[in-house]
Parts: C-alpha cells; sequence; structure tokens
C-alpha cells in the first residue's frame, strides 16, 4: 500500500547563490517520471484551497516557484502537513495520495510537474471513493496532521 511516506522531498538541480541561478529539471535525471504534462497554480485568494482529491496512476513533483504554500496529503490512515518555501525542492507525490494545496502566501505560484496527461477518469474526487479504493473502512487517523519540514 503506498502511504505518504513514499513521498518523497527531491532537491532540484541548480543554485541559489548571490546571482539567483535558475533550478532545471530535466525528467531524465532527476524524477522517477517522464514530464507528460506541467500547470501552475497561481492567484489563489486568503483561505482558498486546492487539490482535494487523488490520483489512480499520475505521479506528480509539486515546487513552489515563488512564494509559500502548505501540502496536506493522506494516505487515508496518515496524514502530513508540509510547508513548501523553497524553489529548489519539491515533493513527489505518486498515485494513491490525498492532496490539498493550502494557506498560498500573496503572490504564491505552485509548479505542477505530472506524469500523465489530463484524464478526468485518472482523478479520485470523493474522499469515501477514495477510502473505498484504497480499501480502507474507516479513517482510523483521529485527524492529527503530522508536521513535517
Amino acid at each position: 500500500m503506498i502511504t505518504v511516506y513514499d513521498c518523497q522531498i527531491l532537491d532540484l538541480p541548480g543554485s541559489r547563490g548571490a546571482d539567483n541561478s535558475p533550478t532545471a529539471e530535466r525528467s531524465d535525471e532527476n524524477l522517477p517520471f517522464e514530464i507528460a504534462r506541467v500547470y501552475y497554480l497561481y492567484d489563489v485568494t486568503d483561505g482558498q484551497k486546492r487539490g482535494g482529491h487523488a490520483h489512480k496512476k499520475l505521479q506528480q513533483l509539486i515546487i513552489p516557484a515563488v512564494g509559500s504554500f502548505d501540502l496536506l496529503i493522506d494516505d487515508g490512515r496518515e496524514k502530513r502537513a508540509l510547508v513548501m518555501d523553497r524553489p529548489d525542492r519539491g515533493l513527489h507525490i505518486p498515485g494513491h495520495i490525498w492532496t490539498e494545496v493550502v494557506n498560498f502566501s500573496p503572490g504564491a505560484v505552485c509548479m505542477v510537474l505530472a506524469s500523465l496527461a489530463y484524464d478526468e477518469e485518472e482523478y479520485i474526487r470523493d474522499y469515501d471513493q477514495f477510502l473505498q479504493f484504497k480499501n480502507v473502512a474507516e479513517q482510523p487517523n483521529d485527524g492529527h496532521l503530522e508536521r513535517v519540514w
């Protein structure tokens, strides 16, 4: 069973020296998947959240290109909250993980690299269906979030 502990923080190539060198990403060198799609979340108003779904097979690398936000990840049993505030680090999320993006700082931009082209059939948008997909009868986690990073 895929768990929140299968989500990994990846350091992206590039440097953050005095010249603010850009970070470059090439899927053949640094990612556990080929990039099929890139999209951005931006202009997210205060208190608004994005995501609120899981994927069946799609893998993602979520990067705070500008500003910061929190990622809430959930495998049906365990939950974690990660502060994303470094553009040279991203979180690799395999399929089977419920994900929400919250607490966007003003002007934040969330960049997502995805392993598959958009396909609505790939999404699980209902949390109870997600628990069924994961074969979790009921969520034993009491709502406590392990805050990391």
